[in-house]
């Protein structure tokens, strides 16, 4: 390869990079966002991994299929965002916190995008010749719409929405019409901060932030130390300090017995069972 070619590439990878992390963050908002309004509704808890880390998922989907029965408005209610909701007695307040900051963040930042990418909407003449709105334009399902004292806008469709429209506007999509433009770059400097900034804070009232932690209680099948991790946009794992002498039913990884993700839940249940013996 030619040092032209090198340079080349070497310059659209510094290019790229900022697009590509600013994606990688606001998709790990989106994937972790349901464990975080799950943990809104939990106490906070003196464990590792937190509460929050497993089964929180099919939790909130099961409570998404229990909403689609009920009335419409019913049903319209549970999806409000978290800033049109009322909250009389969260259990966990950081995590309500957390929930409310990133929302405002990305909503706030979507509206700084709509405003120097976005094009206003058309006027249109009526039959007497006399100009209105496009209705058509006006209503077109891609654009950001602005909250109004009686309208949340696009804000009604909560924080997932907000991240997919903010990704494409980043990822430069749909400029072969002329609704948006490309993002200057200051503008795209700004929302690859924000997205960053939202990502640390979920993680960070998720405890996924990237910790060590001893466990208390030791392993169940050789009384060895359990010691567990976190780390930023990654599962939770848990070894066994004792090697590979310890039976437990668990991969070894570089000499050492490790639970991650779904097998998790058969250690948590073997570390119960452990306790409940002594007692």
């Amino acid at each position: 390869m030619s040092s032209n070619a090198r340079a080349l590439l070497a310059e659209l990878d510094r290019a790229t990079r900022p697009v590509v992390q600013a994606v990688a963050d606001l998709r790990a908002v989106r994937e972790q966002w349901g464990d975080l309004l799950a943990a809104i509704e939990r106490p906070p808890a003196a464990q590792w991994p937190p509460r929050e880390c497993a089964g929180f998922l099919d939790q909130l989907a099961a409570a998404d299929r229990a909403e689609g029965d009920l009335e419409p408005s019913a049903a319209r209610v549970g999806r409000l965002p978290l800033t049109l909701r009322e909250h009389p007695a969260p259990l966990n307040l950081d995590a309500l916190d957390a929930a409310l900051e990133v929302e405002r963040d990305l909503f706030d930042l979507a509206d700084q995008i709509a405003e120097q990418v976005q094009r206003p909407i058309r006027p249109a003449r009526d039959h007497t010749g006399r100009y209105r709105v496009d209705q058509d334009d006006a209503t077109n399902p891609a654009r950001w719409h602005y909250a109004a004292p009686n309208a949340p806008g696009s804000r009604a469709y909560g924080l997932h929405w907000a991240a997919v429209w903010i990704e494409g506007r980043v990822c430069g999509e749909d400029l072969d019409g002329d609704l948006f433009a490309t993002m200057p770059p200051r503008l795209l400097e700004h929302a690859v901060a924000v997205a960053a900034r939202a990502r640390r804070t979920v993680e960070r009232a998720l405890e996924r932030d990237g910790r060590t932690t001893h466990l208390d209680t030791p392993c169940p099948w050789c009384g060895g130390q359990l010691v567990g991790r976190t780390r930023p946009g990654g599962e939770p794992v848990v070894t066994c300090s004792t090697g590979e002498g310890c039976g437990a039913p668990a991969a070894l990884d570089r000499g050492r017995r490790v639970w991650r993700g779904a097998e998790l839940v058969g250690l948590w249940a073997a570390m119960d069972a452990a306790r409940n013996r002594e007692e």
